[in-house]
């Protein structure tokens, strides 16, 4: 157990879901009437029992709210599950009054401002922890709407299992937004973002696009200018850039050079054409960017010391993570060297997490990286 100005963290493994919550509750201790808000992470294991996980974290630990999703990994402080049976837990000592659990459908974001009106004018900016059902049409176009419509701030990722696509926000439910809103006037929140891919070329201009294939960059057949880009060695193989080389989408008017991956998901060489797994437009940037774990690495260290000194030397009462499942282990290495960094740097305190199928950083979807928000 992690416990930091009555916020708790647990985490555990074991092949069937009570015995892990066991391990969980003993670790939490006594919990007060204080601890009124949970976030719950499972694996895909116990994907189908996110139900009896609801009721019985309620039922046993007297907290009455929680939210929660499925990922193909959680995390922990300084811990990483991935890819077997796990759960990890954070608790908040929160007023009710501080935050608003919310579920929406994807053909209704507004509700969310509709049915929250009164609070949300209250609380001003909020935080909005988000979960979302990766099957969604249009998702990113959602997670914009979210925002909007919460005039917030959201972090948060997608649902990944190879099962059932539960997510909780006081009843479990699929195909959905879900989350919870806090208000920064009672619960003062600091967000890093760390990308897991580095530029390989220069940043570029559409000059030719229908939806997400992009045919011309530069005045030039799109697939000349990556190959020019990624270099001759994997120009003459294209099949092995799958996995490597990726899209990077520069976001407008950022002040630190932030950008979307996005996948390269077709490459046509008679018409000289490349897809991505975005809509793009002529006049929009682009430049290919590589998975890189050198640099993945240099830039986790980089947010999380940038969060400390945002943090401004002040106690880190809680945190929650989000970790694309590319990441991890898949990118880190073994070892939990992923968390391993964060807790280098910032020490321990009570923190829990995901892998998630894409993460959501202030109004945008991202892929490739990790997503840190910590409680002050």
């Amino acid at each position: 157990m992690t416990d930091g100005a009555g916020f708790r963290a647990a985490h555990a493994t074991a092949p069937a879901w009570r015995d892990a919550v066991a391990a969980i509750l003993l670790e939490l201790g006594e919990l007060t009437a204080t601890h009124q808000l949970g976030f719950v992470y499972v694996t895909d294991s116990y994907a189908d029992a996110m139900d009896e996980i609801a009721i019985f974290l309620r039922q046993t630990t007297g907290v009455r709210h929680w939210v929660g999703t499925v990922g193909l990994g959680v995390v922990g402080m300084g811990k990483e599950y991935f890819d077997e049976p796990a759960m990890s837990v954070l608790v908040a000592p929160l007023n009710e009054s501080a935050f608003r659990l919310f579920t929406v459908s994807d053909d209704d974001i507004d509700a969310v401002r509709k049915e929250n009106s009164d609070w949300l004018a209250k609380a001003d900016t909020p935080l909005a922890v988000v979960h979302a059902d990766p099957r969604i049409a249009d998702i990113t176009q959602k997670i914009e709407g979210l925002a909007s419509a919460t005039n917030g701030f959201l972090a948060g990722g997608l649902t990944a299992s190879r099962g059932r696509f539960a997510q909780l926000a006081g009843d479990v439910d699929e195909g959905v937004l879900s989350g919870v809103m806090l208000s920064l006037h009672e619960v003062p929140v600091q967000l890093g973002l760390t990308q897991g891919c580095s530029p390989i070329g220069p940043t570029r201009t559409v000059t030719g696009a229908e939806e997400n294939i992009l045919f011309s960059i530069d005045g030039r057949p799109a697939l000349d200018v990556l190959k020019e880009d990624i270099g001759e060695v994997l120009s003459r193989d294209l099949k092995r850039i799958g996995g490597y080389i990726f899209a990077a989408l520069p976001v407008p008017g950022s002040d630190m050079a932030d950008y979307l991956v996005r996948n390269l998901v077709g490459i046509d060489q008679e018409a000289g054409a490349v897809a991505i797994g975005e809509a793009v437009a002529t006049g929009d940037t682009v430049m290919f960017c590589r998975r890189d774990p050198d640099s993945a690495v240099e830039d986790l260290k980089r947010m999380a010391g940038d969060l400390k000194r945002r943090a401004g030397g002040g106690e880190i009462k809680g945190g929650l993570y989000y970790s694309c499942v590319a990441r991890g282990p898949n990118q880190f290495g073994p070892d939990s060297q992923e968390l391993g960094i964060i807790r280098e740097t910032l020490g321990d305190f009570p923190l829990a997490g995901l892998f998630a199928n894409g993460e959501i950083s202030n109004d945008r979807l991202y892929g490739y990286t990790g997503v840190l928000a910590l409680f002050l």
